[in-house]
This record gives C-alpha cells, sequence and structure tokens, in this order.
C-alpha cells in the first residue's frame, strides 16, 4: 500500500468514525459531548485537508472551508479534555477568554477577515496560546488528581497530559526546525493516527458507565462498614468538616481513620459521587439551603451565606448552588421566605 493510500485510507477513515462517535445513534450523550460535537466536526476538517500532495486535497471552496474549522479544533479539544475529567465544567472566566481569543486569531490567520492579516504572523501567537491551554490542562489534570474518585479516569489523567504534551512539543519542533510551511507525507500519516488514537481512547474513557452512578451491590464485601459510615456521618453533622473551604481530600482521609482506596469507596460506590468536590458542594448546598430558609438570617448578604456554607467564593457558590437547585440562592431566599411568610399568615 503506498503512503498516498494509505494516507486517503487514514483520513476518510477517522472523518467517518469522528463524526459516527458525536452525532451516531449509539453515542452516549454525556456532559462533555457538548465539546466533543464541534471537536469532531473540527477534526475531520482537519483530516479531510492535513495532506502535503496538492492532488489529495480537498477542491475549492470545501479545502478552505476545511483549514478555516481545522483550526479550531485546538480549543475544542482543551475544552472537552476538561469536561471528560470535570463533569461541571463550563468556559469561564481566562478560559473562555482564551478560547475565544484563539478562535479569532485562527480566523484571522486563515484569511476569514481579509487578507491583510492572513499569513501575517499570527500562528506564533497560536503557538504561545497552545501552550498556555496545555500546561493549564496540565496544572487542572493533576491538581484534581487526588479527589477524582474514579481509578481508571484518575489513573488517566497522567496519560492526557503526557500524551498531548508530547504532541505538541513534536509539533513545535518540527516547526521551529524545518519551518511552519514544511510538509512531509510521512509525518501527516502519523500525525494523523495518533490524533485519531488519542481521541478514541480518551472517547472511550468518556464513554464509560457513569461514574456519578453508584455501583451495584453484589458482594457482601462492597457493604458499607457500618463504623466507617458513622465516622462520615460524624465528620459531616457533627464536625461539620466541609464548611472549612480549605479542606482536601487527603485531610478528610486522616479524618476518616481510613486508607484512602476505603474512603474513595464509600463515597463513589456507595453515595454516588464521582468526584470529592462534588460530594463536599452537596453537604455545603445542603447548609446554604438551612441558611437561606433561616428567617433569622433574612437579611445576612449572599457572601456571608456562601462563608458559612464552606464555599471560597461568591461565584463559585452561586455556580454550584444554581447547578444543584435549578435557581439563584436569592431567588430561593426568596421563595422560602414568602412561603414562610404565608405560612404564618395562616395561623
Amino acid at each position: 500500500m503506498s503512503p498516498d493510500e494509505l494516507d486517503v485510507i487514514t483520513r476518510a477513515a477517522g472523518a467517518t468514525l469522528l463524526l459516527w462517535a458525536a452525532l451516531g445513534p449509539g453515542a452516549r450523550r454525556s456532559p462533555a459531548n457538548r465539546f466533543f460535537i464541534p471537536l469532531a466536526i473540527c477534526l475531520t476538517g482537519f483530516l479531510a485537508g492535513n495532506t502535503p500532495e496538492r492532488a489529495l486535497r480537498l477542491s475549492e471552496p470545501l479545502g478552505s472551508i476545511g483549514a478555516l474549522i481545522a483550526g479550531y479544533a485546538a480549543v475544542f479539544l482543551w475544552w472537552w479534555c476538561l469536561a471528560v475529567f470535570d463533569r461541571a465544567f463550563r468556559p469561564r472566566g481566562l478560559t473562555l477568554a482564551v478560547g475565544l481569543a484563539w478562535l479569532v486569531i485562527a480566523s484571522a490567520d486563515r484569511g476569514l477577515f481579509g487578507p491583510v492579516l492572513e499569513d501575517r504572523g499570527l500562528s506564533w501567537l497560536l503557538i504561545g496560546l497552545g501552550l498556555f491551554m496545555i500546561g493549564h490542562l496540565a496544572w487542572r489534570l493533576i491538581r484534581d488528581r487526588a479527589e477524582d474518585l474514579i481509578d481508571r479516569r484518575r489513573a488517566a489523567r497522567w496519560v492526557v497530559v503526557a500524551a498531548l504534551a508530547g504532541q505538541l512539543l513534536a509539533d513545535m519542533a518540527v516547526d521551529l526546525v524545518m519551518g511552519l510551511d514544511w510538509t512531509s507525507q510521512t509525518f501527516t500519516v502519523l500525525q494523523n493516527a495518533a490524533f485519531l488514537l488519542f481521541t478514541g481512547w480518551l472517547l472511550s474513557l468518556d464513554l464509560g458507565p457513569d461514574p456519578q452512578a453508584p455501583a451495584a451491590q453484589t458482594p457482601a464485601a462492597d457493604a458499607p462498614d457500618p463504623a466507617l459510615a458513622a465516622r462520615l456521618t460524624h465528620l459531616m453533622e457533627v464536625e461539620r468538616i466541609h464548611l472549612d473551604e480549605a479542606l482536601t481530600f487527603d485531610q478528610f482521609v486522616k479524618a476518616m481513620g481510613a486508607s484512602e482506596r476505603t474512603v474513595r469507596t464509600l463515597i463513589n460506590r456507595q453515595l454516588g459521587h464521582d468526584h470529592f468536590r462534588t460530594f463536599l458542594n452537596s453537604w455545603r448546598v445542603a447548609e446554604a439551603r438551612r441558611i437561606l430558609s433561616d428567617p433569622a438570617r433574612r437579611d445576612d448578604k449572599l457572601i456571608a451565606v456562601a462563608m458559612d456554607s464552606g464555599f471560597a467564593s461568591l461565584p463559585s457558590f452561586n455556580r454550584v448552588f444554581r447547578e444543584v437547585e435549578g435557581r439563584a440562592p436569592s431567588a430561593y431566599r426568596e421563595a422560602q421566605m414568602t412561603g414562610s411568610e404565608e405560612r404564618s399568615a395562616a395561623f
């Protein structure tokens, strides 16, 4: 089989598999899929147009469209990786600003805003943003690794960091040594294959059993240790350890007096939480509901409610509370106070 034939087969098969995984009827609609769908479309454009051989390139205008959307793949890959490991992830703040900056610069670099900005060295700005995105992803995946309660997903964090860092460093080394315009049939086939292997592996990780669903209680050994469950109840209801905004998983494990694996199993398999943060937030939101329902604290500022509930900031409190309750803390308090007044008037 010639390199050209292998290239065509790789790109065609990859594009088909990506679109099927994103849009096919068998795909499970995980929260991360909102980022994988645009990523699959972008990577399809990349695979269709990523070839040094003119005879194998798409004809216009499909070639230009493919090149344009391929330039957006890095942003959605970044966001998708974050969403796979954090199901509550939404692009906000710096992640949103950097992502939008990439989309604008990539559009300009590919001539969407006219020939004035096209091929003006904007690719080097994209390389800088790419380094930031890889660094940010590595920091987030490694920082949150200890609190990830899913064994397979926790181990995969190192693989993602190593794979993407290796890919980026390889591309940068080629760009610096050979120049941005250098092309090679062999390098292209390897690059396409690497993208497909990594994406397929991470997709299989995301499409596995729902990590937030409690495991079936089949083996007797899976039943929670009564003493351990009682210790957890004491920590949360009596010592109210969750109100410490700086509480880490390691500190919680020490307070439980058990091994990490035992505590992970209890919180994940018995209580149904896939991440230590979601476990803490469930207790913190419950505390916030209690405060917001207390007529004696109806005039408390929301920042005070957030701090007293164990949240580190008002924005994080508002975001988590809205995700759990489906409404803002202020709306929840207003409803509770109105209901309380109506009950008082009835008596």
